[in-house]
């Protein structure tokens, strides 16, 4: 028997939930408004927050499910729901908790249809607070709606998308950093009135167009203009503090009378104008680039696959470190994207998702207002205990439109990753589809084709494409003689023969080609080992048969007699995959080579230059180490070793594991039996020819200091490429470029 108490709550809750939908149906008007809040790092996620009854509450995770975030995510405007997270992952809101126990088909247009114990009946505290994460594409034709009774200043811009729609003479430059502001409601594009509009909201725009600040501009031309024209204002005015990622984190102002023409009498339709970074500069200011001496940044991003993501590193006492990820969110994010001439930050990334690095963390607990100039100057904790390089912190960035995707395409391959590369150039005056001439084509050149199709790394490069049927009018070679540095953000900033091809086998199946990954490996070398291991040994040559056999000494000892000795410079070495997948030999089983002598197969026949360079950098004796069988020695803690030399294993290194070649075995040396007394630069450089791709090559190459007096040598002072500031590379000509290779 139910007591009159619960009937009555019972009645209530039943009334509270006819009058809603009586509500909701009448008017047409919502009876809730939706946002999402808190500690967030993309802008389409957060907590869920619903403002009902004149004030802002929070809902509980009782119950809650993908189809009641499917109903949030569509009520924001989103197409559909990626996820959601109960436990206030977003942190704890406050004030009231309006919903719990909600039960929603997936269907419903408004969170206030779902079922539920009601608003404002739970048991929940804010602990339980539900978030979601919501896809990125909005829905076309979605229609902003604020509730009339909602004088309150917490709800956010939710429209259907944002352009900076540049006038007729802007409109052929790249990238576009100026003209009137329009968001497209209810599937038009409509103006904003730029009475209420400030330098704040203009910061977010250019923000989210990847710009890192706005600008002033000649507001005649737009004035005359806009007389001009037939406008469409937007109802509302915007209400930014300027460190948000993008405008829909910004608030919504007050309701705009829509009068037609007349709308926005005391003012004109909201015009942007931004400053583009460095890399993105319009390319009139090419003639002065050249004399602008580029500062040692402090802030660096580290591998990523696109433009302007990665792993955050510091620059702190000569030394790179990087960043813990706790408390890790979007407004330190924009500070680090900003700072290195990108716009806002499009995600604040945790838990190494970008790879992990090397040497110290040297920032832990980042607080950013956002306004900071470099991520240097925040609030953050130096003491980084229990920080490790699991908990390296990334962003992706906000980048300009540049259009550089339109200029290259792949043709041919089994998916949209792989393929021929087929570039778009100008021949007898106007613009034709042709090949890249395959010679000298490597990883080099195919990462810069990845990259600038935003398929992410190369895996691999190929210099026949016989296989792939590309377009027949596409055949001509268009583009010979490539050679690329890597950092190029397109294929026709690397060196190449300009108009006169030169190309001798011609293109069709000579031509060159790609295959793109998400992610990449990463070997860096411990260079810690190599100095704690290195030592002087005296060995007969008879005793050296095999490592003659394999190249493993100097030419010297082709002529020796067998009862000679050979100076050998011994050491270990520990390779570690940092990255974000299995680096794995690009030769298939069936071609590595048996080395009877040793008793395994070699599956690459170059993996690492072991060399003995004097100061000026001239090599004096090396190691000739060919090849390797590159297997799991040690792993993480948690990690499964999978590859194995023996009985002809597959072979590679995993994620999270070292390769360790003891100092003890044979050809793990260089032999310095020539080499006079002296100071002499010791240099390792892993995959030298870049025949495997990776994530970063500039860490591959390891120098130390080495002082030999005839007897002993003292290995000191080692550094990995890229690890120290540019004024100790110095020292070591070729650390931070890495160009060893000879193709």
């Amino acid at each position: 028997m139910l007591s009159p108490v619960s009937v009555h709550g019972l009645l209530t809750t039943l009334l509270c939930m006819w009058v809603l939908c009586k509500a909701q149906s009448d008017s047409g008007k919502p009876v809730i408004q939706l946002r999402l809040a808190g500690e967030k790092r993309k802008h389409y996620e957060g907590r869920v927050e619903v403002f009902y009854n004149g004030e802002w509450g929070t809902v509980c995770d009782d119950d809650f499910s993908i189809q009641a975030a499917q109903v949030v995510c569509r009520e924001l405007g989103f197409m559909d729901a990626e996820s959601w997270s109960p436990s206030a992952k977003y942190g704890r809101g406050e004030g009231r908790i309006w919903l719990d126990n909600l039960h929603c088909t997936g269907g419903e247009k408004s969170l206030a249809q779902c079922e539920s114990n009601g608003f404002g009946v739970t048991d929940c505290k804010h602990s339980e607070d539900v978030g979601v994460v919501c896809t990125q594409k909005r829905i076309p034709g979605f229609k902003f709606i604020k509730n009339s009774g909602n004088s309150d200043e917490g709800l956010t811009v939710q429209v259907e998308d944002v352009r900076i729609r540049a006038t007729y003479s802007h409109r052929k430059r790249i990238p576009i950093t100026e003209g009137f502001l329009e968001v497209k409601d209810g599937g038009k594009w409509r103006q904003i009135c730029n009475e209420e509009w400030t330098e704040m909201n203009s910061r977010v725009i250019c923000g989210m167009y990847g710009f890192p600040v706005e600008k002033r501009f000649n507001t005649r031309p737009y004035k005359l203009l806009a007389k001009r024209r037939k406008k469409n204002y937007w109802g509302f005015s915007v209400n930014c503090t300027g460190n948000e990622a993008d405008l829909s984190d910004c608030k919504v102002g007050r309701e705009i009378e829509l009068k037609g023409n007349s709308t926005c009498e005391q003012g004109m339709p909201v015009v942007i104008s931004c400053v583009p970074g460095r890399a993105f500069a319009p390319s009139v200011s090419m003639g002065f680039r050249k004399a602008y001496r580029v500062e040692q940044p402090l802030v660096r991003l580290k591998g990523g696959a696109m433009i302007g993501e990665g792993r955050v590193e510091v620059l702190k006492n000569g030394e790179w470190g990087t960043v813990c990820d706790d408390n890790w969110n979007i407004q330190a994010a924009t500070v680090v994207c900003r700072e290195l001439g990108f716009g806002s930050a499009k995600e604040a990334l945790t838990g190494a998702r970008m790879g992990q690095g090397i040497g110290p963390v040297h920032m832990n607990e980042v607080q950013c207002s956002g306004f900071e100039k470099s991520l240097t100057d925040c609030h953050f904790n130096r003491d980084a205990l229990g920080c490790s390089h699991e908990e390296d912190a990334a962003v992706r960035c906000n980048v300009p439109a540049m259009g550089f995707n339109k200029r290259l395409r792949l043709n041919g391959g089994r998916n949209p990753y792989e393929g021929r590369v087929e570039v778009l150039a100008e021949r007898n005056g106007s613009l034709v589809w042709g090949t890249v001439c395959s010679d000298s084509w490597g990883t080099m050149e195919a990462m810069v084709v990845c990259r600038q199709l935003g398929l992410g790394f190369a895996s691999q490069a190929f210099q026949e494409t016989w296989y792939w049927q590309g377009d027949a009018s596409a055949d001509a070679v268009v583009m010979s003689g490539v050679r690329c540095s890597g950092t190029e953000l397109t294929l026709d900033q690397c060196l190449h023969h300009g108009k006169h091809v030169l190309c001798p086998k011609g293109g069709g199946r000579f031509a060159a080609g790609v295959s793109c990954t998400q992610t990449a490996p990463d070997l860096v070398l411990s260079s810690q080992v190599v100095e704690q291991t290195t030592y002087l040994e005296d060995r007969p040559m008879y005793a050296l048969q095999c490592a003659q056999e394999e190249h493993c000494l100097s030419s010297s000892a082709d002529k020796a007699d067998s009862t000679s000795y050979r100076r050998l410079l011994r050491f270990s070495s520990q390779i570690h995959n940092n990255g974000q997948t299995d680096f794995r030999p690009r030769a298939a089983h069936h071609s590595w080579v048996w080395h009877e002598c040793h008793r395994h197969y070699h599956s690459m026949e170059v993996f690492t230059h072991y060399d003995l360079l004097s100061l000026n950098g001239t090599k004096v004796a090396e190691g000739h180490k060919a090849s390797f069988c590159l297997e799991d020695t040690h792993c993480d803690e948690g990690i499964q070793k999978r590859y194995e030399c023996a009985n002809f294993g597959s072979q590679g290194i995993s994620v999270g594991c070292w390769d360790t070649y003891r100092h003890d075995i044979d050809c793990q040396w260089i032999d310095i039996t020539d080499v006079k007394p002296g100071d002499y630069i010791f240099q390792i450089v892993i995959n030298p020819n870049y025949e495997v791709a990776e994530s970063d090559y500039v860490n591959n190459i390891m120098r130390c200091r080495s002082r030999y007096d005839g007897h002993r040598i003292w290995t000191y002072n080692c550094h990995i490429g890229g690890t120290t500031s540019s004024d100790i590379e110095e020292i070591f000509p070729g650390l931070l470029t890495n160009q060893l290779s000879h193709r």
